[in-house]
């Protein structure tokens, strides 16, 4: 039996493939501007103009729609990490400084996708899909890697255990982040002057006299 084709009500047909990014950057602007509780596939089909059950053929539900959106974020995350760290022509330490400011500043600017990036709604329901974790895990190993290689060049500390170094730097990132987010006890004025007190925090003595 050939399947219906998934048209918008304005007549536009959509090929599988364009359906699926365009139901998702929908989804990503739908989540910026009203949040989790603002976005279901039922709104979702309506916003992009399909029939209601058309997002089903991409998502299964609402969760993984969710999944496949903090996906995307991650993805964005580690190339921009990835970007910051093959620049030439910069110092070392530079490198660490726009890691740390990109870090913040991507969740200062995208509050809600970071939430559901690192928050509850996915993880701690234990919920995320396994597309997500392939691509969630290994863009924190990807700092850890980095770490690694900021304490061979002497910009962070060579005699702290690597992981715990990386992961107690992402904290103190992700701390920062949270505070800006939920507007606690810092603003987004105060963004640069937190990034440069978290980038003294952790290069090393040596690396701060050479720079």
């Amino acid at each position: 039996m050939r399947k219906p084709k998934l048209t918008a009500t304005s007549k536009t047909t959509y090929h599988h493939g364009d359906l699926r990014k365009s139901l998702l950057d929908t989804a990503t602007k739908m989540l910026k501007d009203g949040g989790v509780e603002g976005l279901s596939l039922r709104k979702l089909a309506d916003k992009v103009g399909v029939s209601r059950t058309a997002p089903y053929h991409h998502f299964k539900d609402k969760n993984e729609l969710l999944c496949a959106i903090a996906e995307q974020g991650f993805a964005h995350w580690k190339q921009q990490a990835k970007q910051i760290f093959n620049q030439v022509d910069v110092s070392n330490k530079e490198k660490y400084r726009r890691f740390i400011h990109g870090y913040i500043n991507y969740a200062a600017d995208n509050p809600e996708l970071y939430d559901l990036m690192f928050g509850r709604t996915i993880w701690k329901n234990q919920a995320a899909t396994d597309s997500l974790k392939a691509v969630a895990y290994p863009s924190f190993q990807y700092q850890v890697e980095m770490t690694r290689t900021w304490q061979e060049q002497g910009v962070m500390p060579k005699h702290a255990d690597t992981l715990r170094l990386a992961q107690v730097t992402w904290g103190t990132m992700h701390g920062i982040a949270r505070l800006l987010i939920d507007g606690i006890y810092a603003d987004a004025s105060h963004i640069d002057e937190m990034c440069e007190t978290a980038v003294e925090l952790f290069v090393t003595t040596s690396t701060q006299s050479a720079n």
